[in-house]
C-alpha cells in the first residue's frame, strides 16, 4: 500500500487506501518474462499462467481484445506498420490491467517491455512487477532452435524438427517453415535483443531472476515456478529489528556481532552506546558521567534518550538494527515500545546459571599486554603470565549470581510481552546458536508488525 501511495500520490489518500484494501491483491502474482527468441519465454508462461490461474498478455492477445477501441486503434496500426509504438502498447496493457481478472487474479507479461523506454513508462504509471525472470541461452542454440520450427498452414501450430515433431503422417507433410525464420533474420532480432535487454534489466535488478534457458523445458519451468512463489524481502517497513535478551554470559554480544557483519544490521549494544556517550562529551555524555563516578545505575528516562537518538538515524532506518542489554525489564520494554522501537523477531538466550558461572568467573586479562584469557577455554601460554593475571570485579561469582538472578527474575514478563519470542538454549557452540538465530531472520517476516 505504501508503494502504490508514493506511485500515485493521491490527493485524497483515505479512499484511496480503502480501495486498496478492498482489492486484497497484495499477493497475485504480477510477472515480467523475458529472453530472446526460441527461449521458450511464451511456452514458461503458458505454463506458469495455467499453474498460478492467472492472466496470460502478450502483443498479440492485448490487440486482440474486442470491445476496446484502443485495441481497435492498435489493430489498424499494427496492421500498417507491422509493429506497435511503445505509447499505445503501455496504454494498452494499462487499461487491460484495470480489469477485474487482472486484479482479482494477477498477469503475466509475456515479452514485455521490449525496450528500457517501455519499462520505465510502464514504471511511471506505478505498474510494479513481483518477479522478473530472464531466460538465456547461447546464440547458436537459439537459431538451431528457430531454425527448427515448422508451421502448420491449416491450424497454424507451430511444430519443432528436433523438440516437438507430430507422429501423423498427413500433419508432417504439410508443415511449412514460417514466413519470417532464417538464420539471418534469427541472429538480427538477437543482436536487437542484446542490445535492448542491458537497458531494461537496471530497471528490475532487485526483482530479478536469470534462467538458463538451455535445458529441459521443464526443469526451467520449475526453477520459474520456485522463484515466483518466493516472497522478496521489504526495506521497509519490514526492515530486521532484532532484540537478543539473555543474562550476563549468554553470548548476546557476539551473536549481535555475527548478525551485524552477516546482515549489515546496526549493532546497539547499550552499554556500549553509554560508555561512547561519555567518552565524546556529548550532551547526554554529561548528563551520564556523573552516574558512572559514583559507580551507579544510569536512570532509564536517560538510557532511552541515548538509544532513541541512535535508533532514529538513517543507518538504523534503512538497514535494521540488532539490540542488546536492553530492556531488561518488563517496564523497559514498554518504553522502548512507546517510543516506537518494537523489535520484530526477539530471541532469548537461555544458559543454566553453572555454566554462566564458569563462562565468567575463570575470565582473566593479563595488565601487561591487555590480552584476555580463559582459565578453561583459553588459558595463557606461560606460568608467568599465568601468575600477574587478574580478574575484573565484575566476574566475582557473587556479581554474576545476583546478575544471572535478577534477569531471570524478569524473564517471565519479558516472555509474555514478546510473545511470539524464539527461546534457545545458549548453552553450545556459538555457531550453533548463530545457525538458529539465523533461521529466525531469513524466515518470512509476519505480516503484521507491531
Amino acid at each position: 500500500m505504501l508503494e502504490q501511495l508514493l506511485i500515485h500520490q493521491p490527493k485524497d489518500p483515505i479512499p484511496f487506501m480503502i480501495k486498496h484494501l478492498q482489492q486484497d491483491n497484495d499477493n497475485v502474482p504480477k510477472i515480467v518474462i523475458l529472453g530472446p527468441p526460441a527461449s521458450g519465454k511464451t511456452t514458461i508462461a503458458m505454463w506458469l499462467c495455467k499453474h498460478l490461474s492467472t492472466n496470460l498478455l502478450t502483443m498479440e492477445n492485448l490487440i486482440a481484445r474486442e470491445f476496446s477501441s484502443l485495441a481497435a486503434t492498435a489493430r489498424k496500426h499494427y496492421q500498417n506498420t507491422k509493429k506497435l509504438s511503445s505509447a499505445l502498447l503501455v496504454s494498452l496493457i494499462q487499461e487491460r490491467l484495470k480489469e477485474e481478472d487482472c486484479v482479482r487474479r494477477g498477469w503475466i507479461l509475456d515479452g514485455i517491455p521490449e525496450t528500457r523506454e517501455q519499462a520505465l513508462m510502464i514504471q511511471t504509471l506505478g505498474i510494479t512487477p513481483r518477479h522478473v525472470i530472464v531466460l538465456s541461452a547461447p546464440d547458436t542454440v537459439l537459431i538451431e532452435r528457430n531454425l527448427g520450427k515448422r508451421i502448420d498452414p491449416q491450424t497454424r501450430e507451430i511444430y519443432h524438427t528436433t523438440f516437438d515433431w507430430p507422429s501423423e503422417s498427413e500433419i508432417q507433410n504439410r508443415l511449412i517453415v514460417p514466413g519470417d525464420i532464417s538464420e539471418m533474420e534469427t541472429a538480427r532480432k538477437l543482436l536487437e535483443y542484446h542490445r535492448n535487454i542491458i537497458r531494461i534489466l537496471p530497471a528490475y535488478l532487485k526483482i530479478l531472476k536469470v534462467i538458463n534457458a538451455d535445458q529441459p523445458c521443464v526443469d526451467v519451468f520449475y526453477q520459474a515456478l520456485t522463484y515466483v512463489q518466493t516472497s522478496h524481502r521489504s526495506n521497509a517497513p519490514f526492515t530486521p529489528r532484532v532484540l537478543l535478551c539473555g543474562p550476563v554470559g549468554s553470548g548476546k554480544s557476539l551473536q549481535a556481532a555475527l548478525l551485524a557483519q552477516k546482515y549489515s544490521l546496526v549493532n546497539v549494544h547499550c552499554g556500549q552506546l553509554l560508555k561512547e556517550a561519555v567518552a565524546d562529551e556529548s550532551k547526554f555524555g554529561e548528563l551520564i558521567k556523573p552516574y558512572f563516578q559514583k559507580e551507579m545505575a544510569v536512570p532509564d528516562s536517560i538510557i532511552m534518550k541515548v538509544l532513541s537518538h541512535r535508533l532514529s538515524q538513517q543507518d538504523s532506518i534503512q538497514k535494521g538494527w540488532v539490540l542488546h542489554g536492553f530492556p531488561r525489564d518488563v517496564d523497559q520494554a514498554h518504553m522502548l515500545n512507546s517510543l516506537g522501537f518494537q523489535p520484530n523477531r526477539v530471541f532469548f538466550l537461555n544458559v543454566p546459571l553453572d555454566s554462566v558461572i564458569e563462562r565468567l568467573t575463570l575470565r582473566r586479562i593479563d595488565p601487561v599486554t591487555g590480552e584476555r584469557y580463559h582459565l578453561m577455554y583459553k588459558p595463557p601460554p606461560t606460568v608467568e603470565i599465568q601468575a600477574r593475571l587478574l580478574q575484573n570485579p565484575r566476574d566475582a561469582e557473587e556479581q554474576v549470581r545476583l546478575k544471572t538472578e535478577l534477569f531471570y527474575r524478569s524473564c517471565s514478563e519479558l516472555e509474555g510481552l514478546y510473545a511470539h519470542a524464539i527461546a534457545l538454549n545458549a548453552d553450545q557452540d556459538p555457531y550453533t546458536v548463530f545457525e538458529h538465530i539465523e533461521s529466525g531472520i531469513v524466515n518470512p517476516l509476519p505480516k503484521k508488525v507491531p
